[in-house]
C-alpha cells in the first residue's frame, strides 16, 4: 500500500504541484513543521547552557519533531483510508511532501531570466533555490548554482520523500520531511546551532543516504537515454568525486549531474560571508550556460520518470 501511495503521490505532484493559492490560504506542511521547529528552537536552544546540554536539548527537539510529524502522518493516513476514495485523497496529501514540479519551475525560471533579463534579476531568481550569496555570482556562477541546486534537491526534495513514503507511508514521508525541514532551519555550523542542531544535522545525513545514492543512479540512467549527455562520464564522476564532497550525500547527485553535462560543479563557494572550500565535482567546463541549465532540467525530468517507473514496478512486484 505504501509503495503504491508513493507512486500516486509522485504522479499527482507532477501534474498538480502545490498551487500558490493554497499556500496563501492554508500554508504548506513545511511551514506548519517550521512553526513547531521555531517554537522548540526558542524554547530549548539556551545560549548560556553548556555544549553538552545544548546537544542534549537539540536531540530532544528533533525527537519531538519527528514523533509529532510521524504521528500526524499516521493518524491522517488511517483516517483517510476509511473514507470513500480515501486512497486518492491520501495520495494527494502525500504529494504535498514532494517538490518535483516546483523544483522544475524554479530552475527553469532561472534559465529564462538569465536569458531574457538582467544579471540582477537572474541573481534574484537563483536566490530562491540556493543558500549562497547571489551577489557573488556572475552568469556562469548563476548557471552552476541552479544546476547544483537541481541535482541536490532531486535527491532530498523529490527522491528522499518518495523513498520514505514508500517505506513508511504518510508517517514515513512526514517524518522525513520534518527532519529535512529542521536541518534547513537549525542544522547549521554557526555559533547558535553548532551544538543545538548537531543531532538534527547528523540525522538528516543519515536519512538522506539511500536517496542520494539512488539519485545518482537515476541520473546516470537518464544520461544513457538523453542525447547530448554522457552516462559514462556521469558514472565516472560519481565514482571519482562524490565521496570528496563536504556533504556525505550532496556529492552523489552533483557529481552525476556534472559528469552527464560535461561540467565542473561545486568547488569554493560563498555562503553569507563564509567561503566554503569544497571539492570539485566533475572535470568539465566551469563556464556553465543557460543551455546547460536546460539540459540539466531535461535530464532531471527524465530521471523523475525513471524514478516513478521504478516505484510503479516495485508496487506491481510487491502486489503479485
Amino acid at each position: 500500500m505504501s509503495i503504491a501511495l508513493a507512486f500516486f503521490a509522485l504522479l499527482v505532484e507532477a501534474i498538480l504541484g502545490y498551487p500558490d493559492w493554497l499556500v496563501r490560504t492554508i500554508g504548506h506542511p513545511v511551514t506548519w513543521m517550521g512553526r513547531l521547529i521555531g517554537v522548540l528552537d526558542r524554547g530549548l536552544n539556551r545560549q548560556k547552557a553548556s555544549r553538552t546540554t545544548r546537544r542534549l536539548l537539540g536531540l530532544l527537539a528533533i525527537l519531538l519533531i519527528v514523533v509529532v510529524a510521524a504521528l500526524a502522518g499516521h493518524l491522517l493516513e488511517r483516517s483517510l483510508l476509511r473514507l470513500p476514495l480515501g486512497f486518492a485523497v491520501a495520495a494527494i496529501a502525500a504529494s504535498t511532501l514532494i517538490a518535483q514540479r516546483s523544483l522544475y519551475h524554479h530552475v527553469r525560471r532561472v534559465a529564462v531570466v538569465l536569458e531574457e533579463d538582467t544579471i540582477a534579476a537572474a541573481r534574484a531568481a537563483v536566490s530562491h533555490i540556493v543558500g549562497r550569496d547571489p551577489d557573488a555570482l556572475d552568469e556562469a556562477g548563476i548557471a552552476r548554482a541552479a544546476i547544483e541546486s537541481l541535482a541536490e534537491n532531486f535527491s532530498d526534495g523529490v527522491l528522499a520523500p518518495a523513498f520514505w513514503l514508500a517505506l513508511g507511508g504518510l508517517a514515513g514521508g512526514a517524518a522525513y520531511k520534518a527532519v529535512n525541514t529542521a536541518d534547513s532551519m537549525i542544522g547549521h555550523l554557526d555559533e547558535r546551532y553548532a551544538a543545538f542542531g548537531w543531532a538534527t544535522a547528523r540525522l538528516d545525513d543519515l536519512v538522506n543516504l539511500p536517496a542520494s545514492r539512488l539519485s545518482a543512479l537515476w541520473l546516470v540512467a537518464a544520461a544513457a537515454l538523453l542525447p547530448g549527455t554522457s552516462a559514462r562520464e556521469a558514472a565516472r564522476a560519481v565514482q571519482r568525486d562524490a565521496a570528496k564532497h563536504r556533504s556525505p550525500n550532496a556529492g552523489w547527485p552533483e557529481a552525476a549531474m556534472a559528469g552527464a553535462l560535461g561540467l565542473r560543479l561545486a568547488g569554493p563557494r560563498v555562503y553569507g560571508e563564509t567561503l566554503v572550500d569544497d571539492a570539485f565535482m566533475g572535470e568539465g567546463r566551469r563556464e556553465a550556460t543557460v543551455a546547460d541549465i536546460r539540459r540539466g532540467v531535461n535530464l532531471y525530468r527524465l530521471a523523475c520518470v525513471i524514478q516513478a517507473s521504478a516505484v510503479a514496478l516495485l508496487a506491481l512486484i510487491v502486489r503479485v
